[in-house]
Formats: C-alpha cells, sequence, structure tokens
C-alpha cells in the first residue's frame, strides 16, 4: 500500500520540544487547563494552522486541526495533558503522530487527515472526560459539575482557559460525523512488547473496568484495655480480607488480568485506638466483561465473608464501570498489515490494559490503536520513556496503513 511520506524527525523535533512545556526534571506536568497544559495546546495550534489545518477548539477544549474543506478525513489524535507528574510520551505521542501524519498529507495532496488532542484524559477532573462529551457519553453541564483535589470545577477551569486560548483557533463544535474513523498511537504503558522484544501491538480491545470501596466497619476501643478476643477490629478485617483476596480470584483470572487495592483510608487513625472503619478502593480490569463479573462477585462475597466472621458490618459502594470496547476489527487489520510492512515479524495483536480515550470514541465512530514499546513498562512516571527509533517505527507503521484513503477502504 502506498504511505504518507511521513518525516519521523520532525516528529522526534516536536516531542523534544513539548517535553519542555511543563517540565519537572525528566517527567512533564501538564495537568488539564493549568498553565502549562494551555502553553503546550497554543504550540500545538499554530504548528496546525502552519501546516494548513484549520484550528479549532470546541467548548469541552478539545483541539481539533482540520483539512481545508468538508469532506469526511480520518482523525488521529490522543492527549495532551499529563498525570500531576507524568512522563514525555504519554498521550502526546498520538498527538504529535497525528500532527506529523495530517501535515504529511496535506504536503503530499492526500489522503485527508485531521488531529485532535482530547481534554483531560489524565483526570484532573475525572478521566477521559473531553472525549467522553464529545462522543455523547456524558454531557458538558454534567462534565462541568466535576472537580478536580482542590475543588475547582471543570466549568471554572474551561471558561477561563477559553478567554485565554489558542491563538487563531475558532471556538466551535466539532461534531463526530466530520470523521470517517479514529486512530490513536499511544506508548504500551506495559512490559509486554519490549518483554517479547517486538517493536510494535496492534490492539484488539480496550480493557474494561470495575471499580468500588469497601468499608468494613466494627467499633472504636481502647488500645489497652479491650481485649483481643472482644475487638471488632475494622483493620483486621480488610487485611484478612487482602490475604485473601488473591487466592479467591485465582481460578478465575488469566496472565493479563489485573487488580489492585489502592487508596486505604482508617478511622480513626491513631496509634492507641482500635481501629472502628477501614476502607479500601478495589480495581479490576480484564478485556471480558464476563470474567469481569464473577471477579467482582468473587470479591463481594469474600468480603461479606471475612466481616461476618470477625463481627463487622460491610458497606461495598461500587464506582466506576466500563465495558470492554472492541477495537474496529477492519481497522486493526489495517494497522497488522502496516506493521508487517515495516516490522516484518516484529509486531502483535494485543489488549490495552490502560484507558483511553478511544474508548468513548469508539461509541460514535470505528476506533482502532497502535502501540510501542515503554521502556521498562514505566509509565506514569518521570522515567517514562521510548527508544527513538520504536518512536519513529510506530509513525512509520502508521504511514504505511493509512496512506490509502480510509473512507474508500
Amino acid at each position: 500500500m502506498p504511505a504518507i511520506p511521513a518525516n519521523p524527525d520532525r516528529l522526534l523535533a516536536d516531542l523534544d520540544h513539548l517535553r519542555t512545556i511543563g517540565a519537572v526534571g525528566t517527567g512533564v506536568s501538564r495537568m488539564a487547563f493549568t498553565d502549562q497544559d494551555i502553553a503546550a495546546r497554543a504550540w500545538l495550534a499554530a504548528q496546525m494552522a502552519e501546516a494548513g489545518l484549520e484550528v479549532t477548539v470546541d467548548p469541552c477544549g478539545n483541539l481539533f486541526g482540520l483539512p481545508p474543506g468538508d469532506a469526511p478525513c480520518l482523525l488521529v489524535g490522543s492527549h495532551s495533558d499529563t498525570q500531576p507528574l507524568g512522563g514525555w510520551l504519554d498521550g502526546i505521542y498520538g498527538v504529535a503522530c497525528g500532527l506529523e501524519l495530517a501535515r504529511a498529507a496535506l504536503e503530499a495532496g492526500g489522503p485527508r487527515i485531521a488531529v485532535v488532542s482530547f481534554q483531560d484524559e489524565e483526570g484532573r477532573f475525572g478521566g477521559l472526560g473531553g472525549s467522553a462529551v464529545w462522543a455523547g457519553r456524558m454531557s458538558l453541564a454534567a462534565a462541568d459539575t466535576t472537580t478536580d483535589a482542590d475543588g475547582v470545577s471543570f466549568g471554572a477551569a474551561r471558561v477561563a482557559a477559553e478567554r485565554i486560548g489558542p491563538a487563531g483557533a475558532i471556538m466551535g463544535e466539532v461534531p463526530p460525523s466530520r470523521f470517517s474513523a479514529y486512530i490513536e498511537a499511544h506508548i504500551e504503558q506495559g512490559p509486554a512488547l519490549e518483554a517479547a522484544g517486538l517493536a510494535l501491538g496492534a490492539v484488539e480491545a480496550i480493557v474494561g473496568v470495575r471499580r468500588w470501596t469497601l468499608t468494613f466497619r466494627g467499633e472504636a476501643n481502647h488500645a489497652g484495655t479491650t481485649p483481643m478476643a472482644l475487638r471488632r477490629d475494622a483493620v483486621q478485617g480488610l487485611g484478612r480480607y487482602i490475604t485473601d483476596l488473591n487466592t479467591a480470584l485465582a481460578p478465575i483470572v488469566t496472565d493479563r488480568t489485573v487488580w489492585t487495592l489502592g487508596r486505604i483510608t482508617v478511622d480513626p487513625n491513631a496509634p492507641s485506638i482500635v481501629p472502628g472503619a477501614a476502607s479500601v478502593s478495589v480495581q479490576m480490569r480484564d478485556a471480558e466483561a464476563a470474567r469481569l463479573g464473577r471477579m467482582r462477585d468473587t470479591a463481594l462475597t469474600l468480603a461479606q465473608e471475612v466481616a461476618a466472621a470477625r463481627g463487622l458490618t460491610l458497606e461495598a459502594e461500587e464506582g466506576i464501570a466500563l465495558d470492554p470496547v472492541a477495537m474496529d476489527p477492519a481497522l486493526v487489520d489495517r494497522l497488522a498489515a502496516g506493521a508487517q510492512e515495516v516490522a516484518p515479524g516484529r509486531w502483535q495483536h494485543m489488549p490495552s490494559g490502560a484507558l483511553h480515550d478511544a474508548c468513548n470514541v469508539a461509541a460514535v465512530l470505528p476506533a482502532a490503536m497502535l502501540f510501542v514499546p515503554s521502556i521498562g513498562g514505566i509509565s506514569h512516571n518521570p522515567a517514562e520513556d521510548t527508544a527513538r527509533e520504536d518512536l519513529r517505527t510506530g509513525l512509520r507503521a502508521l504511514a504505511a496503513a493509512l496512506g490509502e484513503d480510509i473512507t474508500r477502504a
């Protein structure tokens, strides 16, 4: 298939510049709607305009670079915001690839490619917010009510950012109907590709997520005078639950299933008081909804059993519940063909264990993702990195896969 004449050196130069915006040591801090995030978006907007793309920012703060004309085009991108202190490639690699592909395609006279940087993917206000609103999975009014850790609302932050706005940008809606499909390139954020000695991964599905908070409640009492046999110690119950959960899940999970016991709180959190309450966040991810359901049922049943055995009560508050999202098979095949062309025998089909904007976009457009390796499997960390040659290879695979107008695929 013909390849878009994309320039890997230009891609790397863009990435090298962008990592200076919000740089903190080897890491980057560009949380959504902060000055650093706005500066990066303004710089991206300037590059889009210089390339001949029409720069548009929608009401949610999503930044688009659109080729001239109204005919359908392919949308390529990701996000440019980061964790409070993240790495230099998470999200922005996909935006930079989209910029370079759109720029090179314009220079070559086709195909029609647009680029997007979705807002607040990393979750200052909740996660995947910009793409959720754009895809109609959440209203802008609902997004506006979400708040960050300091109580700042999404609505207040976006209104302030609108007043600043990238220079020369048009403020307006960019409906999904303008596009034929969506492609997102991303670092893997895990160890699979590097461990297998592979250069690329064609993503077949993005895992689903189940998350809830479990609270074991007992009775706070004096730590020196309450006999062990009479204690209703919430932390002892939580400890037993943590110890037994892996064993309970073992018959259900696969080597790609992951679960995390994250935020733990104790009340009262004092050395001389038997803990009266202990809470833990439980998150599970897998590419099969049925397995997630079995894991959830097993984990909750175990919590109930532990609470009953120790004279505790249990409260279970359900949080995020996202089903796995399959990528479009035809697009996956296109990316696989591009991977085979530029890295024969050095790629694989794989799931994504992390959530991405493609989760939301897949609800309104055919969508697919391409991964490049993460050194050491490290991400959401200033040590995040990918070999420069692998970054080049990812762009070349996209250029090979998308060189033929995908609206005719």
